[in-house]
C-alpha cells in the first residue's frame, strides 16, 4: 500500500468529532482523489501534513517547538517523506527527529484535522494537517533540533498565548485520549 493509498483509509474510516472536521476530512478526501502527489511537498497548492503532540508520560504536558518560520509554539510536525509508508509513521518520525525523544509511543489514530496557509511555495499554499499525539517515556529528556528556536513543556491547560487553538485543542485530545477521564482533572 502506498502513502496516499494509507491517507485515504486512514481519512475514509475517521470519525470526524466536530463538522468542520468531517468538512475537512472530505475536502482532503477529495484532493487525495485529486492529485497524485497529494502527500509530497512538492504538491501545490498544497499537501497533507502529519503533526503530533508530544505529551508527557502521564499525559499531563505537551512538548511544543518555537517554529521558526511561524513565530508560534507549535506540536511537532510537518511533511511527509518517499521513505514513510503511512501517515502514522510520518507523524512519529517528525515528533521523534524535532523533540529527540526516542521510544515514543503513537497513540491510535488521528485526533484532529486542520488546514491552515503555509509558506513552502509562496504566495500561498496549505498544509492538510492530520495530527496525532504521542506519549514519551518516564524521564524522557527532549533535544532540541536545528528545526526549533526552543524546545520546551507546558501543562496541557496553559499553552502559551502565542500559540493557536489547534495546537490547544490537539494537546487536549490528546490528553483525553491518553487518560480518558482528564477532563475531571482539570
Amino acid at each position: 500500500m502506498s502513502l496516499r493509498d494509507d491517507a485515504v483509509a486512514v481519512l475514509s474510516a475517521w470519525t470526524a468529532p466536530t463538522a468542520s472536521e468531517a468538512a475537512l476530512r472530505l475536502e482532503f478526501l477529495e484532493f487525495l482523489r485529486a492529485h497524485e502527489d497529494a502527500m509530497l511537498r512538492s504538491c501545490v497548492p498544497g499537501h497533507l501534513t502529519a503533526t503530533t503532540a508530544v505529551l508527557s508520560h502521564d499525559g499531563s504536558q505537551v512538548l511544543l517547538t518555537l517554529h521558526p518560520k511561524a513565530g508560534m509554539w507549535l506540536p511537532m510536525g510537518g511533511h511527509c517523506e518517499v521513505s514513510d509508508s503511512s501517515l502514522a509513521e510520518a507523524a512519529l518520525r517528525e515528533a521523534s527527529e524535532e523533540s529527540g525523544i526516542s521510544g515514543l509511543r503513537l497513540l491510535s489514530g488521528p485526533l484532529a484535522l486542520d488546514r491552515h496557509s503555509v509558506w513552502c511555495h509562496p504566495p500561498q499554499c496549505w498544509h492538510l494537517d492530520v495530527e496525532y499525539a504521542a506519549v514519551a517515556p518516564p524521564g524522557a529528556s527532549e533535544v532540541m533540533s536545528s528545526e526549533s528556536l526552543d524546545l520546551r513543556w507546558f501543562p496541557v491547560d496553559e499553552i502559551p498565548a502565542l500559540s493557536d487553538e489547534a495546537t490547544r485543542r490537539l494537546a487536549q485530545r490528546g490528553r483525553d485520549a491518553l487518560i480518558p477521564d482528564s477532563r475531571l482533572l482539570g
